[in-house]
């Protein structure tokens, strides 16, 4: 096999740790001993170990390792975290090649982890399957190069570009979504919300709706919320306020903050998505799927902050109503989800 084929295997079972390593990169880590994979490892939940000391470790003769190659998908770590470095421990075992897919960019590493292998004699390559490697890693390298989490954008349209009804005044009371797509659809965004660490909405969203913005139809912890309301709307009864998940509110009002809510004072009248953008940075918040509304979704396209888009697209018209967002991005993939069509645009820029 072929380096390639073995940091394909990298990503692959890097995958296993979607949704439970942040703030660490979802790594994956093959051993390679005369041709044969010996002992392969993937990022454990935060706090736990690295991808690379899980394929050491699942290696059962370790004096296979000084005549190993180790692959791993991002730059082993230079630096004491929760764990100790991983490139401290791929010397210790004596481990004489390493290939990388790609470098870290995160100041603790940066080319840190591979100068160290290097003093200590390691034949070290850089760049196998990099595309491939910084699409896997795009959530981090985003949070950490730009200073900024990874931006998902989502909504759903009719056949004829409406993403609601008209509505008339809200009766809160009967709030509840206007389902466009199909069951399919929906578990879809489930899943979607199940990979990146927030969902977001705005006020006029949750008013009418009244989404609990969690997984229920897929396997996977829920993510923070963050709500939009300027004018704290939103009354304090509905689901968002549920005290059962960590939720973010942007506002220009005051109240006093609670165990699971906190309140984040911006000013509107300047540029609220960037300032948004690094609210959440701080909260070390990786990555955030936008799931509307209209205004919310528009304002993050117009400032050019957003990263890939899922539009779902159901079987039925509404004559009139809201229309959809204007977008324009890269179509990268096309699929139908019954009588649903989803396509997948990517930020060329």
């Amino acid at each position: 096999m072929s380096d390639t084929l073995y940091m394909q295997r990298c990503i692959q079972i890097a995958k296993n740790g979607l949704g439970q390593t942040r703030p660490n990169p979802m790594v994956g880590s093959v051993i390679v001993c005369d041709g044969e994979i010996i002992g392969e490892g993937f990022t454990s939940a935060y706090g736990g170990n690295h991808a690379e000391v899980n394929a050491i470790n699942a290696v059962k003769n370790k004096e296979l390792l000084k005549k190993s190659t180790i692959y791993v998908t991002l730059e082993p770590c230079a630096h004491f975290g929760k764990t100790p470095p991983c490139a401290s421990l791929i010397i210790a075992h004596k481990i004489p090649t390493i290939v990388i897919g790609t470098v870290d960019p995160f100041s603790k590493v940066a080319g840190k982890g591979i100068q160290m292998l290097k003093d200590a004699g390691c034949t070290v390559t850089v760049g196998i399957l990099e595309d491939a490697c910084l699409e896997h890693h795009k959530r981090f390298l985003t949070f950490h190069g730009k200073k900024r989490p990874f931006i998902v954008l989502k909504w759903a349209e009719t056949q004829d570009g409406f993403i609601d009804v008209e509505r008339k005044e809200t009766e809160l009371e009967n709030a509840k979504p206007n389902w466009i797509t199909n069951r399919f659809s929906r578990q879809y965004v489930h899943k979607i919300r199940a990979e990146e660490q927030a969902v977001f909405v705005g006020t006029n969203t949750v008013i009418n709706d009244n989404p609990s913005l969690n997984v229920r139809d897929w396997s996977g912890q829920n993510p923070v919320r963050v709500i939009l309301d300027r004018l704290l709307r939103i009354p304090l009864d509905y689901a968002v306020f549920d005290n059962k998940v960590k939720t973010l509110v942007f506002t220009e009002g005051s109240r006093k903050d609670t165990a699971t809510t906190s309140y984040k004072k911006i000013d509107f009248s300047k540029d609220f998505v960037a300032t948004i953008c690094e609210v959440l940075y701080k909260e070390n918040i990786q990555s955030v799927l936008i799931e509307g509304g209209k205004k919310t979704l528009q304002s993050f396209i117009d400032a050019d902050i957003w990263d890939e888009a899922f539009v779902f697209v159901g079987d039925s018209k509404f004559i009139k109503g809201l229309q959809a967002p204007i977008l324009q991005g890269t179509l990268i993939t096309t699929v139908l989800l019954g009588k649903d069509v989803l396509k997948k645009y990517k930020n060329p820029c």
